[in-house]
């Protein structure tokens, strides 16, 4: 069975891998020329850890990862006011967890499906019509091809989702903040073991230096108006210069270095809700199905998650006498949507405490996490969000 796959980040490639493994001949096509490196960090733990590690990738991601000691907050003046040992991370998770760089993880994906699918780079669908016994492909290129099944991971704007199912305003939920990452190269100062952030009402920075001299700057900040993110660095970077110039602490030297940063990001923090995410031959994956937005620091492993399911049902449904796709659909949505909404309420609860609206809610922030120092306020705070509640199957 041929199975396109749109998109490839984090769900194209770890679903890709998986419909291989279960005997499938998937093809992935990603607009971008290469995989993409670099990124902002992010966290990764629980049940896409497992599956990460079912398909050998921990090693290399863990070589790649940095364990980051203390998340601490301070003041105008870059003294401590709040923040915790990164321990309770390691408690609940029994040491299963690291923090590294969302590009690492798509690169060490795509190593791993070489010689496991075709990869079209370059590329992308532009048009796609299921008669019912498959989808006929057509791609930017100009090629043509027919393919029994097409699944979108290109992420919370996914091209797939809108053509097959709607334009992203039915399915986007905008959470009321904002965000930018971008690195700087000879950053100080440096705090090698520390995520150092500052809030302000309404908006955090922070810093994370990398292992190469350089350092993550990230910039949060709420904005109740949904207005879309501009397009071209000049018009984003001189956003961020009046969303916060009148910020303390290194915030001035953050926007001096904006002048000569790379990879600059910036986006809303978002959600998608659907209802399904299936509809005849086509099916989504990761943040185009259920993106729990970029605050919720699980995005990636959930992606994984996504693929890991997908292709397994895929594999166990259209292996026996009689099986077919929409069974196979059925139940991969059957078995994530519930655990999915779960990390979105999360997720929607956890937003506030990035960059609180009140300098109160910064002060109430502070004071919980200096009191996770103590064992069982950090359990309580933490435990049950660092824990996966889904029994996935051994596909």
């Amino acid at each position: 069975m041929d199975i396109l796959i749109s998109g490839a980040g984090i769900a194209g490639p770890a679903t890709a891998w998986w419909l291989a493994e279960h005997g499938f001949a998937p093809t992935v096509v990603e607009e971008a020329p290469a995989p993409r490196s670099g990124g902002y960090v992010i966290d990764f733990w629980g049940k896409g850890y497992d599956i990460a590690e079912k398909m050998g990738l921990m090693p290399d991601l863990l070589e790649a990862g940095y364990q980051v000691g203390e998340v601490r907050m301070v003041g105008d003046d870059g003294r401590r006011r709040g923040g915790f040992k990164t321990e309770i991370f390691d408690r609940a998770t029994g040491g299963r967890f690291v923090s590294l760089p969302r590009g690492e993880l798509s690169l060490a994906l795509n190593r791993a499906v070489e010689g496991r699918a075709e990869m079209l780079f370059g590329d992308r669908i532009a048009t796609q019509i299921d008669d019912g016994d498959a989808v006929n492909v057509t791609f930017k290129s100009g090629a043509e091809r027919r393919f029994d099944l097409v699944i979108g991971a290109e992420g919370i704007r996914s091209q797939t989702r809108k053509r097959v199912f709607g334009p992203h305003e039915r399915f986007e939920i905008y959470l009321d903040y904002k965000f930018a990452a971008y690195i700087v190269d000879g950053y100080e100062p440096r705090a090698p073991d520390a995520y150092i952030m500052h809030s302000e009402p309404g908006m955090q920075a922070a810093r994370f230096a990398l292992r190469d001299g350089s350092t993550l700057i990230l910039l949060i900040w709420w904005e109740p108006a949904s207005n879309a993110i501009p397009h071209g660095e000049v018009i984003q970077k001189a956003l961020l210069r009046n969303t916060f110039g009148k910020m303390r602490w290194e915030v001035p030297a953050m926007l001096d270095a904006l002048d000569g940063c790379r990879d600059l990001y910036m986006d809303t923090v978002s959600q998608v809700r659907m209802e399904r995410w299936s509809g005849g031959r086509t099916a989504l994956v990761g943040d185009a199905a259920f993106a729990p937005s970029f605050l919720a620091g699980q995005g990636s492993a959930l992606a994984i998650i996504g693929g890991y399911v997908l292709a397994g049902e895929l594999g166990r449904e259209l292996g026996r006498a009689g099986g077919n796709h929409e069974a196979a659909f059925a139940r991969y949505e059957a078995l994530l949507q519930p655990f999915l909404a779960e990390k979105q309420k999360a997720a929607r609860r956890f937003a506030g405490a990035f960059a609180p609206k009140t300098q109160l809610g910064i002060t109430f922030r502070n004071w919980v996490t200096k009191a996770m120092g103590l064992p069982f306020v950090a359990d309580m705070a933490l435990g049950q969000g660092l824990t996966d509640q889904v029994e996935l199957p051994d596909y």
